[in-house]
């Protein structure tokens, strides 16, 4: 699996970029970029740019975008090991996406809900890439 943990401070990974251009992105490409950092295994990456969409979102769209966040960090915490952490997250995703079924903005959740239910009861960190 692969972990694109960014040690930098916001400060040190937005330095010469004007705050302008760091608004700019919309919540809906911040969605679309946080699924292909998922897809990549960029979890880490990809938590932090679901995050920024959450935070911007209206409230209607903020559980899906919170239950791909712990659908993020729950691989996230599955690659550094942590059983308690993914299995929190996986009930919190399983939770958050469920209302959203079986679709939501483009995004095929019965497979990806069926997946975190079966992972989640089986309690492993072995994790197959998420079904997104």
């Amino acid at each position: 699996m692969s972990e694109s943990r960014d040690p930098r401070s916001d400060a040190e990974r937005t330095r010469g970029r004007s705050p302008h251009v760091l608004q700019a992105a919309s919540p809906s490409r911040r969605l679309e970029t946080g699924l292909e950092l998922i897809r990549a295994g960029e979890y880490f990456a990809a938590h932090e740019e679901l995050e920024d969409a959450w935070r911007a979102a209206p409230s209607e769209e903020r559980d899906f975008l919170q239950g791909l966040v712990h659908v993020a960090v729950a691989w996230y915490q599955a690659g550094r090991g942590r059983r308690i952490g993914t299995e929190r997250q996986l009930a919190k995703a399983i939770r958050r996406l469920q209302p959203y079924a079986p679709a939501h903005r483009g995004v095929e959740l019965e497979p990806l809900l069926a997946q975190l239910r079966e992972l989640h009861a089986r309690g492993s960190l072995e994790l197959p890439p998420p079904r997104l």
